[in-house]
């Protein structure tokens, strides 16, 4: 049986979640990313997406925030980590609506359409 390690997703006023698990998925910039006992350090940056944890069947839905992994413990801060378990279809679309129109803004930079895009495309994923 694979061996565990302790992920904590923390936000600034409170922590959302503290477990011990076997696997880890998070959304950084070079990808989807899973983490497993005895990873290499890592220190990223989360992109909009979903962190998923094993052996929990919990999946979060982050904009932004970072992950350090160190000494089999895995540390996401975040002040946008939303349980999908307790995101209703009227927020989802609020949001997607939202994102959407902001997309569409000439004046944004290439690195807030990518964020978008990716914002876009998790909020619809999740909405199925």
């Amino acid at each position: 049986m694979p061996e565990k390690f302790t992920v904590e997703i923390i936000s600034p006023n409170k922590s959302i979640i503290k477990v011990e698990t076997t696997e880890v998925v998070i959304p950084s910039y070079e990808g989807e990313m899973g983490i497993l006992k005895d990873h290499i350090s890592l220190i990223t940056f989360l992109r909009p997406g979903k962190i998923k944890i094993k052996d929990t069947n919990k999946i979060y839905y982050v904009e932004d925030g970072t992950v350090e992994f160190s000494n089999n413990n895995l540390l996401i801060l975040t002040s946008t980590a939303k349980d999908l378990s307790e995101i209703d279809k009227n927020s989802l679309q609020a949001l997607i609506a939202e994102a959407e129109k902001k997309i569409m803004d000439s004046k944004i930079t290439d690195k807030e359409k990518y964020l978008l895009s990716y914002k876009i495309n998790t909020l619809k994923s999740i909405n199925q």
